[in-house]
């Protein structure tokens, strides 16, 4: 993650930095296990439902995909796989990965990852973040086709990345961190080619950025939140976490009563897309409702 996944300003919530850099994901997934992680969950099947109208829209039959902020790579996971989250994370509770070396989770991995990919639609994923490591994971398994480490919010992008933000068709980003990186964004954007990518992200309610939304509009894009009732993020680490959870998305105008109040950080489905393909939501797959992980709790 750059930085990391649900960070604000300071204190907005716990940092987990020291899961974002391990030579391969078990780490990174025990984690978002452990705090009942669901973002991913939901947010996915809303983007993958968003690809298929962008595709239809454009006459594509294949996609290029860049995950801003990509960490290793579960977004790639349940977008080009036929992989759900809770598969993801019991995978990696298995006794044999308690004891693999880095080099042996990422052989398995790869052969995993192979026999689960789905032949359509296909996509071509760029991962972008600032762990090396989370990169060098993600190429190695074949989640990313092309990976790299820059910091889009304090340079430009290399040339390398720039020509992949050039061909590319759609930025997703899973958890806020572009609602907080107006630099980044509009670094990727103006890389990018004259007609401008769709962008989806899921950002936690309470972290919403105006200088983002004025990024968007500013390359033309036009923004909306997918008519999807807010879904789990994850568990709060604790009450003065939760505390200032609400206190964020009352400041915004969110309504906290049964949302933010039973514990857990709530999301929602951000989407920018050029005027010219704004069509409604409604008449997409889109999923309104997507089945519930359970809340399995770890000590």
């Amino acid at each position: 993650m750059t930085t990391s996944s649900d960070a604000t300003e300071p204190g907005f919530v716990t940092i987990f930095d020291d899961t974002y850099d391990q030579p391969d994901c078990r780490a990174y997934f025990h984690m978002m296990d452990r705090l009942g992680y669901r973002n991913q969950h939901h947010a996915v099947a809303a983007f993958r439902a968003g690809l298929a109208e962008m595709m239809r829209l454009r006459g594509l039959s294949a996609a290029r995909i860049v995950d801003f902020a990509s960490s290793y790579g579960i977004v790639s996971a349940l977008m080009a796989h036929d992989l759900s989250l809770e598969q993801v994370f019991a995978r990696y509770r298995a006794p044999e990965f308690d004891t693999a070396t880095p080099a042996e989770v990422i052989a398995l991995d790869r052969d995993w990852l192979a026999g689960v990919r789905r032949s359509q639609p296909p996509l071509h994923v760029t991962g972008i973040d600032v762990m090396p490591n989370a990169i060098a994971y993600g190429r190695d398994v074949g989640l990313f086709q092309t990976g790299f480490t820059e910091d889009l919010e304090r340079s430009a992008p290399s040339e390398a990345l720039g020509a992949e933000l050039a061909r590319c068709d759609m930025i997703v980003e899973c958890g806020s961190v572009a609602q907080l990186m107006p630099h980044a964004l509009d670094r990727m954007l103006a890389a990018c080619g004259p007609v401008k990518p769709w962008v989806m992200t899921s950002p936690i309610r309470g972290n919403e950025r105006p200088e983002a939304a004025e990024v968007l509009r500013a390359h033309g894009l036009v923004i909306q939140n997918l008519p999807i009732p807010p879904f789990v993020h994850r568990r709060f680490e604790g009450p003065a976490e939760q505390a200032r959870a609400i206190a964020n998305a009352q400041a915004v105008g969110h309504v906290t009563d049964g949302v933010e109040t039973t514990g857990h950080f709530h999301a929602q489905i951000l989407l920018a897309r050029p005027a010219a393909e704004c069509t409604d939501p409604v008449d997409w797959a889109l999923p309104l409702t997507v089945p519930v992980m359970s809340d399995r709790r770890h000590a």
